[in-house]
């Protein structure tokens, strides 16, 4: 019960840390960019996780074999999802962001069925229903633009294949790094990228730190951390579950602060989304 319990705030406190990230991303947009954005954070994401594993006196060193999973995670999913899902931050509000990103378990579902032969049942079809349909309700908007067929703009198709990506690595930690380190997952995740993004933004100006650019990277370091904590406490199905706190919390904190409004199409949709997570965990759950 107490290794459950840690697991529940471990994945509550990372879900208010993804609902942050998108919402500082936006303010450091006033005086930086995108690219530089990335950068800034992955390199304090990275620093976060370095101090976490020296804290407990963890070593750096991975085996060969885990380098390239390791490698995989870092450039697929920060040094591309995350740098295009940066740029669909800047185009679209922050809810359709983090509602079309929190589709994740759906193409995990379905790259699952190829890559690791993991059997669909009835549960799952649904649920891979609703959450499409979710998906379209967050990208129109609104009934009006649903009935036109405008189901989105670039910026939405951005944040979905940013979300099939970071999908895949997910499948790739979950076939290749089961046991490993949620501190060795974090720190070489954004090691690796923080690399191929300082050379991208300094190909562009000389990176300018701001301070909503730092505490985006110091809050995505531990999000990340404890996301992983969270996993090794919890089935993946109730990570999964809570995660779903997120987009209330984004909506909640976009409205405030960047007065950015979600409508009732867009709450329907947060509502198909949560039943289809539901649905789509009954299998792990059962």
């Amino acid at each position: 019960m107490h290794k459950k319990l840690e697991g529940v705030l471990f994945i509550f406190s990372a879900s208010i840390a993804w609902a942050i990230e998108p919402v500082f991303a936006k303010l450091s947009y006033m005086t930086s960019n995108f690219i530089h954005t990335s950068f800034i954070r992955a390199l304090f994401a990275m620093l976060v996780a370095f101090a976490y594993l020296k804290l407990r006196g963890k070593k750096l060193k991975v085996s060969r074999e885990k380098l390239l999973p390791l490698a995989y995670i870092a450039i697929a999913g920060t040094a591309f999802a995350d740098l295009i899902y940066f740029l669909a931050i800047s185009q679209i509000p922050v809810v359709n962001a983090v509602l079309i990103g929190h589709m994740q378990p759906l193409f995990i579902v379905i790259i699952g069925y190829f890559t690791i032969n993991e059997k669909l049942t009835s549960y799952d079809y649904f649920g891979m229903l609703f959450m499409i349909l979710a998906g379209i309700f967050v990208s129109s908007g609104s009934v009006k633009a649903l009935l036109s067929l405008h189901l989105g703009s670039i910026g939405d198709a951005l944040v979905l294949l940013a979300t099939i990506t970071w999908a895949t690595t997910s499948i790739a930690m979950k076939k290749y790094l089961p046991e490993e380190d949620a501190g060795i997952i974090t720190f070489y995740r954004f090691l690796i990228a923080s690399i191929i993004l300082f050379f991208l933004s300094i190909s562009i100006s000389v990176p300018q730190p701001n301070i909503w650019q730092v505490a985006t990277g110091i809050i995505v370091g531990i999000g990340t951390i404890l996301y992983y904590l969270a996993l090794h406490r919890l089935k993946a199905a109730q990570v999964a579950s809570f995660e779903l706190t997120t987009p209330f919390f984004a909506a909640i904190l976009a409205f405030l602060i960047l007065r950015e409004s979600i409508t009732n199409l867009q709450i329907a949709g947060i509502l198909l989304m949560s039943l289809g997570i539901y649905l789509l965990s009954r299998k792990e759950q059962g």
